[in-house]
């Protein structure tokens, strides 16, 4: 397809703030899938093309993260596999079902989150020092895990929301280490999906890859900002985030 030099600035422009957004929180795609929808492209179409600036946003971001010593890698594997699978689920499902089912799923897993914050912020904000749990002696785990790996693979937008309260509702990482974590999550399931709407004919690969330049650079510098910042303001942060995604959710199209 044919992108004017506004469309690039467009993508680099809602690619950076989603890097930034996702990183740190969840939720970026609520910018990144208008812009590509505005282009022309069909939900479908732009659902699967935002996945390309989501899979190197995450590359960056896992990087950082471990760069800083701030990746838990002793019970890695256990975390994926679950997500893995609900990322095929997902991606699957969202390859064949009607695009219609996207906007409800996105407004209910939004308004969940946002009442999970409200009521229990101690869910995605364990108290600072509280050890960690192994996957395989918290069994909720696996089911957080897989119903948000079945998100992200149909969705993606605001699949960070629902990894954080896997990993800090049930696992009890701190923010910066469940960012972290959830980076690796959605790198790895976000591969599966974009193998499976490549084989699909879904992605247009020239705004992807425009866009993921944005993503990846806002993720360069979020995870910098990740490191230093308190933890009070990473959970504000998350609040607030999770308040834009019940907006925008109820807001698109």
């Amino acid at each position: 397809m044919d992108i004017s030099l506004f469309q690039v600035g467009l993508l680099m422009v809602t690619g950076f703030l989603a890097g930034i957004i996702n990183t740190l929180a969840g939720g970026g795609s609520n910018l990144t899938l208008p812009a590509l929808m505005v282009m022309g492209m069909p939900a479908e179409v732009a659902n699967a093309t935002n996945r390309v600036g989501v899979l190197l946003q995450n590359l960056v971001g896992v990087r950082g993260f471990k760069k800083h010593g701030k990746l838990e890698t002793d019970d890695t594997v256990p975390i994926l596999i679950p997500s893995i699978i609900g990322g095929l689920l997902g991606a699957a499902a969202a390859a064949y079902a009607p695009s219609i089912w996207i906007k409800p799923l996105l407004l209910g897993t939004m308004l969940a989150m946002a009442l999970v914050m409200l009521i229990r912020p101690s869910v995605v904000a364990p108290e600072p020092g509280m050890p960690c749990r192994k996957v395989k002696n918290t069994p909720a785990s696996w089911w957080g895990l897989g119903l948000a790996g079945f998100y992200g693979g149909f969705v993606q937008a605001g699949v960070g929301f629902v990894l954080l309260v896997a990993l800090a509702g049930t696992l009890r990482y701190d923010l910066v280490r469940a960012n972290a974590l959830k980076m690796l999550c959605t790198l790895v399931f976000t591969l599966a999906s974009v193998i499976l709407f490549a084989a699909e004919g879904l992605i247009l690969w020239l705004p992807g890859l425009i866009l993921a330049l944005g993503t990846m650079f806002g993720a360069h510098i979020a995870v910098k900002m990740a490191i230093k910042a308190k933890p009070e303001t990473l959970k504000w942060f998350l609040f607030i985030m999770t308040l834009c995604g019940c907006i925008a959710a109820m807001l698109s199209d």
